[in-house]
């Protein structure tokens, strides 16, 4: 039990510091650095609470292929930072507003729980018996939460179209794929077939 409290205090104290980092550093490499670090810990969190498959999902997903993407797009970016710092406190006041609702919110939780503690203990409980913690996990997910899931799914598809459309430009000179081109093709447009005469060129 000692060991297990040790493990939390540990990685709780290095992804609250890793996250004030991300923040706080200067170099946005170093930000993205410090944000994968993060969710390594926040990995090892779920672990003690017996979430494995939250853990790997957070490793794979988002620092093996989310972070690393970010950490890839800032490296390859030509990004002029002093005049991206020039406009800070201009935005003062709105990341001021926002942080003042993010506590509001974390506030209404504590209360909520302090109000609530079957809620708690309920969020607490283990899986059933003979079940595994993915198979409680998908149970959930497809029965209680599949409307909100797949809802969740469309936003990020249709956030995805939209950043396909916003980014794609037409330039003169770039060839493209058109595929009712391809297909409207004849075998009498596309092949011409010739008879060559034996040591003649065509």
């Amino acid at each position: 039990m000692i060991l297990q409290a040790l493990a939390f205090y540990l990685f709780a104290g290095i992804t609250v510091a890793s996250a004030f980092m991300v923040i706080a550093a200067r170099n946005p490499v170093h930000s993205v650095l410090f944000l994968i670090l993060a969710f390594f810990n926040s990995a090892g969190l779920f672990v003690l609470q017996g979430a494995e498959f939250l853990a790997m999902i957070l490793i794979i997903v988002y620092v093996g292929a989310v972070a690393v993407l970010f950490l890839f797009v800032v490296m390859m970016l030509d990004i002029n930072f002093t005049e991206l710092r020039e406009g800070f406190l201009q935005y003062m006041p709105v990341g001021a507003l926002i942080g003042i609702i993010l506590l509001i919110e974390l506030a209404l939780v504590l209360i909520g729980w302090q109000l609530s503690p079957e809620a708690l203990a309920q969020g607490q409980a283990p899986p059933p018996e003979g079940m595994t913690n993915t198979h409680a996990l998908g149970g959930v997910l497809y029965t209680r939460y599949i409307y909100l899931f797949q809802g969740a799914g469309l936003v990020l598809l249709v956030a995805m179209i939209g950043a396909i459309v916003l980014t794609l430009r037409a330039r003169e000179g770039v060839r493209r794929q058109s595929a009712a081109a391809q297909f409207a093709r004849r075998r009498e447009d596309a092949v011409a077939i010739k008879k060559v005469e034996p040591r003649q060129g065509v």
